[in-house]
């Protein structure tokens, strides 16, 4: 295996945070009962977290002594944060602003049509099948049979939950 010799563009953002991380990490460790004994409840988080400490250090040492290739900003953007990623990342954050008023359901729903449509390049019988399909399967999975408090949002869910209960009770 050939090691690389050009450092990858954010690859030095990356290890530092992935070093920083590890000494949070360490330091939770720590809190947990300190380094009293190797038999103490923080023993073992303590050296997990010491060698991911010392395993982001040497990347992170390593990363800085290659060189750069150059390309600054636009080729962190073109490899980190292609356009698929970036619109991705607004999806999500539109989708976690709208769940709570939303509900689970429509936001849902409406994250789902979206990124499918985005994904299938606007085949949009494809997407409201998967779409209607996939809502349908976690909702029952979550809500029905494991009984998940989802967020109801605009949607009386409680209301057509009672009423389908309602109609198949009164059937038997």
């Amino acid at each position: 295996m050939q090691a690389h010799t050009n450092r990858r563009p954010g690859e030095i953002a990356f290890n530092a945070a992935l070093f920083g991380f590890s000494l949070f990490m360490f330091w939770q460790a720590y809190q947990i009962s300190g380094f009293s004994a190797l038999s103490s409840a923080g023993a073992f988080p303590m050296a997990m977290s010491a060698i991911m400490l010392i395993a982001s250090a040497v990347v992170l040492f390593r990363s800085l002594r290659l060189t750069s290739p150059g390309g600054g900003w636009s080729g962190f953007r073109s490899e980190v944060l292609p356009p698929a990623v970036m619109v991705f990342s607004l999806f999500i954050l539109a989708y976690s602003i709208t769940l709570k008023s939303l509900g689970f359901l429509l936001a849902s729903f409406l994250f789902l049509l979206v990124s499918i449509w985005y994904l299938e390049r606007g085949r949009i019988g494809r997407t409201l099948l998967l779409t209607v399909a996939s809502i349908t399967g976690v909702y029952v999975i979550f809500r029905v049979v494991f009984q998940v408090v989802l967020p109801e949002g605009i949607i009386p869910e409680r209301a057509i939950l009672a009423a389908l209960g309602d109609f198949f009770a009164g059937s038997k």
